[in-house]
């Protein structure tokens, strides 16, 4: 743990990698970011669990009236650049070589590079992710393996990185003697080594922003952006964001995000998963909330039906593109009855979202585009997005977004094993470095995880299925015993635990 002599001061860095990724001017630019923001980091991180406390109360959320005045008032977000009019099917994966060659090549207009949920943030895995991304940006990336070469083509999708959320730190690199921000050490690697080559090939640095529960939490990243851009001296506004409304929280704070972020922003996203568990997160002390079996919770129940409502004519009101959920379906080479059906069940969401107004969609495997685009192409035409459509005949209330005891479903036994073998089944990927795992022909990343343990928790505690039944489940499950052992605690702990990747870091 010592510091290495090419440290900037105050710096310690305590795992070794690419020299370049990791010198001495880009470790020194991520210091300032993390001294700059990290006071007020903690700060809203402490205003969550302050927040928590009040829902643990009984408090319920609400548009906010000291706000009202951004809400009711005309404003707009700065014009979109060229290279992101058109984002009618995005692909999201982690930051591993072949994955992000592959992603390129699908065809998909955006492909979402993830330093986040779909990333085991193993030291290896975050610091090449960095060079990966480096050389993608150059179009330099490629990877020769025994049985093919891996490179990309002459049109390749539009590189967004997305940064881990401001609740995680990196241990590997110590500022001042703190671990630093997880998120400002993601974001400020990925712009110092390439927001100038993308402006220079006529693209910019853009980027997906996760896990906001807040417009203060945005109006940091704002400030975060501020900073470098000055820093390198790049005009105002060159960065371009997309925000994950992914919490119920932010569901009701839309507008004063896209507000906060409006120089930089470029539209929001229906995070569906991350999202579902939010609701169980934060309402896990009202026995009226508690969920059926995920599978139940559909888009079109009525809390979900009212969220993704809300953020399309909200994003069309404000010039910002909205961007449908994560299509988590990995197809089947080897069983067509089961891929025909599951890419039924895909074409119907994304007609849905298309229909609902949204801009472009999500797919987590290459064999999805062609159906994504397909649909989105059916309703665009020659148009990039459909921004202009102001879906007027939206009215969503407070009451609508919290109409989660109106979700249709059981909690049944099948809903519980299923949890358990998900929940296992991914954290054993993730503590061996793989940050996205297919189970049962479904693309499952932190988020799913996420549901899985805390729908059990939610469940034990309001008395709808019993410990010794997840313990049974548990036993029976298939996988490593550091897998289970980090499983049961968050999924059994006498007090809910806010992220299980908070846990299993600490054996990562």
């Amino acid at each position: 743990m010592s510091r290495l002599q090419t440290a900037p001061d105050g710096v310690e860095l305590l795992g070794r990698g690419d020299d370049d990724i990791l010198s001495p001017t880009a470790l020194a630019f991520v210091a300032r970011l993390h001294r700059e923001l990290n006071p007020r980091r903690l700060e809203l991180l402490q205003r969550r669990r302050d927040r928590q406390a009040e829902l643990d109360s009984g408090a319920l959320p609400d548009f906010p009236t000291a706000t009202r005045d951004v809400r009711e008032s005309n404003w707009r977000v700065a014009p979109t650049p060229p290279d992101l009019l058109d984002r009618r099917v995005e692909i999201t994966g982690p930051v591993d070589r072949k994955m992000m060659i592959n992603a390129m090549n699908s065809g998909a207009r955006v492909f979402m590079a993830d330093f986040e949920d779909a990333c085991s943030p193993t030291w290896h895995n975050v610091v090449e992710g960095q060079r990966n991304l480096a050389d993608a940006v150059r179009g330099k990336i490629e990877l020769e393996t025994p049985d093919k070469t891996y490179a990309l083509n002459e049109t390749t999708a539009v590189l967004v990185p997305r940064p881990r959320g401001w609740h995680l730190d990196e241990r590997h690199l110590l500022v001042d003697g703190e671990p630093v921000s997880a998120s400002l050490f993601d974001f400020g690697l990925a712009f110092f080594h390439n927001a100038r080559e993308l402006l220079a090939r006529d693209s910019g640095p853009y980027f997906y922003l996760p896990k906001l529960e807040s417009r203060l939490e945005a109006r940091l990243w704002n400030d975060a952006f501020l900073l470098v851009q000055d820093e390198l001296g790049l005009e105002a506004g060159t960065i371009r964001a997309t925000v994950l409304i992914e919490n119920v929280l932010a569901a009701f704070e839309m507008d004063e995000i896209l507000y906060e972020l409006r120089e930089h922003a470029s539209g929001l996203n229906a995070g569906r998963w991350d999202y579902i568990f939010s609701v169980i997160r934060k309402f896990r002390s009202r026995p009226e909330f508690v969920l059926p079996d995920r599978a139940e919770v559909t888009m079109t129940v009525p809390f979900m039906r009212a969220y993704t409502e809300l953020l399309v004519a909200t994003c069309h009101r404000r010039g910002a593109h909205a961007m449908g959920g994560m299509a988590a379906f990995i197809p089947s080479r080897k069983d067509a009855a089961v891929n025909d059906v599951a890419l039924a069940k895909v074409r119907e969401d994304k007609e849905r979202e298309a229909g609902d107004g949204f801009d472009g969609t999500w797919v987590a495997h290459p064999d999805l585009v062609p159906t994504a685009t397909e649909v989105f192409d059916s309703v665009l035409g020659s148009h990039p997005n459909q921004v202009a459509r102001l879906r007027d005949d939206v009215h969503v209330t407070a009451t609508d977004l919290l109409s989660i005891p109106e979700t249709p479903g059981e909690i049944s036994g099948e809903g519980v094993a299923t949890n358990v073998r998900v929940g296992i089944g991914y954290l054993d990927a993730w503590l061996r470095g793989a940050g996205a795992a297919a189970i049962d022909n479904l693309m499952e990343d932190v988020a799913t995880a996420e549901i899985s343990r805390s729908q059990l928790w939610q469940w034990i505690a309001h008395g709808r299925i019993s410990r010794e039944q997840v313990l049974g489940e548990i036993s029976e499950a298939e996988g490593p015993a550091d897998a289970k052992e980090i499983f049961t605690e968050v999924a059994l702990a006498d007090e809910f635990v806010e992220f299980l990747t908070l846990s299993a870091y600490e054996r990562l």
